[in-house]
Protein backbone atom coordinates (compact mmCIF):
# COMPACT_ATOMS: atom_id res chain seq x y z
CA UNK A 1 0.00 0.00 0.00
CA UNK A 2 2.81 2.40 0.87
CA UNK A 3 4.54 1.65 -2.46
CA UNK A 4 1.34 2.53 -4.34
CA UNK A 5 1.06 5.83 -2.48
CA UNK A 6 4.66 6.76 -3.26
CA UNK A 7 4.19 5.65 -6.88
CA UNK A 8 1.05 7.79 -7.16
CA UNK A 9 2.91 10.87 -5.91
CA UNK A 10 6.39 10.45 -7.40
CA UNK A 11 5.98 7.45 -9.68
CA UNK A 12 6.96 6.72 -13.22
CA UNK A 13 4.86 8.21 -16.03
CA UNK A 14 5.29 5.06 -18.17
CA UNK A 15 5.86 7.07 -21.32
CA UNK A 16 8.45 4.78 -22.98
CA UNK A 17 7.65 1.13 -23.72
CA UNK A 18 9.51 -1.85 -25.12
CA UNK A 19 8.42 -3.56 -28.32
CA UNK A 20 5.46 -5.92 -27.64
CA UNK A 21 6.49 -9.45 -26.62
CA UNK A 22 4.17 -12.36 -27.46
CA UNK A 23 4.33 -15.40 -25.22
CA UNK A 24 4.73 -18.78 -26.89
CA UNK A 25 4.91 -22.31 -25.58
CA UNK A 26 6.16 -22.87 -22.07
CA UNK A 27 7.84 -19.51 -21.70
CA UNK A 28 7.67 -17.62 -18.40
CA UNK A 29 4.17 -16.17 -18.17
CA UNK A 30 4.24 -12.77 -16.51
CA UNK A 31 1.01 -11.50 -15.00
CA UNK A 32 0.77 -8.78 -17.66
CA UNK A 33 0.93 -11.30 -20.50
CA UNK A 34 -1.74 -13.54 -19.02
CA UNK A 35 -4.55 -11.19 -20.09
CA UNK A 36 -3.76 -10.81 -23.79
CA UNK A 37 -0.80 -13.13 -24.40
CA UNK A 38 1.31 -10.10 -25.29
CA UNK A 39 2.94 -7.54 -23.03
CA UNK A 40 5.21 -4.49 -23.05
CA UNK A 41 7.57 -3.21 -20.36
CA UNK A 42 8.17 0.36 -19.28
CA UNK A 43 11.77 1.19 -20.20
CA UNK A 44 12.15 3.53 -17.21
CA UNK A 45 10.86 1.42 -14.29
CA UNK A 46 10.50 -2.11 -15.74
CA UNK A 47 6.80 -2.56 -14.97
CA UNK A 48 4.98 -4.84 -17.43
CA UNK A 49 1.61 -4.04 -19.04
CA UNK A 50 -0.75 -6.09 -21.23
CA UNK A 51 -0.76 -5.09 -24.91
CA UNK A 52 -3.65 -5.49 -27.37
CA UNK A 53 -2.40 -6.24 -30.93
CA UNK A 54 -5.82 -5.63 -32.53
CA UNK A 55 -6.13 -2.11 -31.10
CA UNK A 56 -2.34 -1.60 -31.02
CA UNK A 57 -2.42 -0.06 -27.57
CA UNK A 58 -1.15 -0.65 -24.06
CA UNK A 59 -3.73 -1.56 -21.44
CA UNK A 60 -2.61 0.44 -18.40
CA UNK A 61 -5.54 1.05 -16.07
CA UNK A 62 -7.86 -1.42 -14.33
CA UNK A 63 -10.86 0.14 -16.11
CA UNK A 64 -9.22 -0.52 -19.51
CA UNK A 65 -8.64 -4.14 -18.43
CA UNK A 66 -12.34 -4.53 -17.55
CA UNK A 67 -13.37 -2.99 -20.89
CA UNK A 68 -11.00 -5.33 -22.74
CA UNK A 69 -12.38 -8.39 -20.95
CA UNK A 70 -15.99 -7.29 -21.61
CA UNK A 71 -15.26 -6.71 -25.30
CA UNK A 72 -13.52 -10.08 -25.53
CA UNK A 73 -16.47 -11.86 -23.88
CA UNK A 74 -18.93 -10.14 -26.24
CA UNK A 75 -16.81 -11.06 -29.27
CA UNK A 76 -16.62 -14.73 -28.21
CA UNK A 77 -20.36 -14.90 -27.52
CA UNK A 78 -21.23 -13.74 -31.03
Amino acid sequence: MMARLIDAIFGCRHSRYSFPVTLRGKARRPKAGALTGTYVACLDCGREFPYDWQEMKVITSPSERRQYMAALATKEAA
